[in-house]
């Protein structure tokens, strides 16, 4: 393949990259806005996975906020939300017992009520019914493979999209297919967390300079058709402790909604220090709490995926405009980490960023900074909610689950009462997940159960109900910046750890017969897109890129 490759262009006013909540609120808002004002503003959305919704993994109890602003008649539409969440519940684990600590006070902000359980899966695959009855042209199983700069201005003015038929050499196969050159006079990128077209724009425009790394976490989810009698339809239920050891974040979330049908979910802070941990294993063991394998046992695991979620909150939200762009949803990172809620603030961030494009056009401008956003967000309700809990994660990092968690609920309802005042000020996170792993010598390797096959799974049989699929020749896309650091560096150093941190079992050590040898394979067929890799190798030689438009993962429900 030749950087000089000729292709065909497509001009739209307005390129959005990625069709989640973010980009779809951001499409439907420019549609609903420009039609109000009697103009025709043209808006394509671009998504890698084979259908909107394909790729789209949330627990998920959703604020309602961000879809009412943009239809707030969304129950008569018909949007895909029916259970809202009838009872909290708030639990700590230890190996055999809980305790059911829900009645400890918690500012109003953190309670479900009003919100509702379902698959954000299929809301966007409703918000994607909506935006192309507006006239936005959208267009799945086209990955956004590279960015499109304007030679003059230095400024992104499209994306390069649609590449098939490249062999696993980097040569054209028979069925190739150079992609199209979609430009725009400004391209809203809604890639979610760790978007690989985000990774290079924070890059070459210094967007997180002055900002705190951003932290995330990576979050596992099954849905489970449980036995009807066990079914408590409407229950959002959150635990913290066992299986993780204090000084490893996460948690657990089982919600009971539809005919039947949990969530049933794990999230595992991706700061960790001990490289023999696996976030896999650890839901795996969860479920076999006694509350929790008494739940599921007599049911049936219809689903699986796994997901980075973006965890570093207000202080490492980096700028989000840039010359010809800006960065809506995840890409920048709203999520209240303590609510495990993003996908209001994703849609609010979408609609802020579009009114800031409606602006610019109506004044001719294009390719420039979308400063209106940016100064929108900071006097934003988003703004507003994560200065909220800034200090939530930090606490947590600092003195582990136990203490934390304590910390972090007085700090949050001092910070409600005093208007977002807080004694500790704004903490820092310090250091990025990947230099929060630790030396292999420095920790014990975790002895994992082996699954059952009626609550527990292996990584492979899990992939398979994912639906994931990838066309087998074609480049991998999982790029090694240098392809002797695995054995050489991170075997040694950390027991190489990419073995354990995938949820798909993309990653593996393989020796000879003779147990010596080892050599570093990828399994890139395996691959689930949850980026976790891009995040947590200690090496930082992992670069995660897109593959051909359509593969990856299919998630029905999820």
């Amino acid at each position: 393949m030749t950087e000089d490759t000729q292709r065909e262009s497509m001009e739209y006013d307005v390129v959005i990259v990625g069709g989640g909540p973010a980009g779809l609120g951001a499409a439907i808002r420019l549609k609903q806005q420009a039609q109000a004002q009697g103009r025709d503003v043209s808006v394509v959305v671009l998504e890698k996975g084979s259908e909107i919704g394909a790729h789209i993994l949330s627990g998920a109890v959703i604020d309602t906020s961000g879809l009412s602003a943009l239809f707030p008649d969304w129950k008569e539409r018909g949007a895909p939300l029916d259970t809202p969440v009838t009872k909290d519940r708030f639990v700590v684990l230890g190996p055999q017992g809980s305790l059911d600590i829900s009645w400890l006070p918690q500012p109003p902000y953190m309670k479900n009520h009003g919100a509702y359980i379902g698959s954000l899966a299929n809301l966007c695959r409703w918000l994607g019914e909506q935006a192309e009855a507006l006239g936005v042209e959208v267009y799945p199983g086209m990955a956004a493979s590279q960015p499109i700069w304007d030679e003059a201005t230095g400024a992104l003015k499209g994306v390069v999209a649609g590449v098939f038929g490249v062999g696993r050499d980097g040569q054209p196969k028979p069925d190739y297919q150079p992609g199209m050159d979609v430009l725009g006079k400004y391209v809203l990128l809604a890639e979610g967390a760790r978007g690989s077209l985000s990774k290079q724009v924070q890059k070459r425009f210094a967007l997180t300079d002055g900002r705190d790394p951003q932290k995330y976490g990576i979050g596992l989810k099954e849905i489970w058709e449980l036995a009807p009698e066990k079914h408590r339809k409407g229950l959002a239920q959150h635990t913290l402790g066992w299986p993780l050891d204090d000084k490893t974040g996460g948690g657990s979330f089982i919600y009971h909604f539809g005919d039947n049908l949990a969530a049933v979910g794990f999230v595992v802070h991706l700061n960790y220090a001990n490289p023999y941990l696996s976030p896999y294993d650890e839901f795996q063991r969860f479920k076999t709490h006694p509350d929790v394998r008494e739940m599921l046992e007599g049911g049936r695991r219809l689903s699986y995926g796994a997901r980075a979620i973006t965890e570093g909150g207000y202080q490492s939200v980096p700028r989000l405009a840039f010359p010809g762009g800006a960065l809506i949803g995840c890409s920048a990172g709203f999520v209240n980490v303590p609510r495990i809620k993003g996908s209001h603030n994703a849609i609010r961030t979408g609609i802020l960023a579009a009114d800031a494009v409606l602006e610019a056009l109506a004044a001719g401008r294009s390719g420039d900074v979308l400063e209106g956003y940016q100064t929108a967000y900071e006097a934003s309700a988003v703004a507003k909610e994560l200065r909220l809990v800034r200090n939530v994660k930090p606490l947590l990092s600092k003195f582990g689950t136990t203490i934390g968690t304590l910390l972090a609920g007085v700090d949050m309802q001092i910070t409600r009462l005093l208007g977002g005042w807080s004694p500790f000020g704004t903490l820092k996170h310090g250091k990025t997940d990947a230099e929060s792993t630790g030396p292999a010598k420095d920790h014990k390797p975790i002895a994992y159960p082996k699954p059952d096959g009626v609550v527990t799974f292996d990584k492979l049989s899990s992939v398979f109900i994912s639906n994931t699929n990838h066309e087998e020749d074609q480049p991998v896309h999982l790029r090694l910046i240098d392809p002797n650091v695995p054995i050489q560096v991170n075997l040694p150093r950390y027991g190489e750890p990419a073995r354990l941190y995938c949820p798909a079992g993309v990653y593996e050590v393989l020796y000879d017969d003779a147990g010596e040898n080892p050599r570093f394979q990828i399994n890139a067929q395996n691959c689930v897109h949850c980026k976790t890799c891009d995040i947590k190798d200690p090496s930082q030689n992992i670069d995660w890129t897109t593959p051909e438009g359509g593969g990856g993962p299919n998630y029905p429900n999820m």
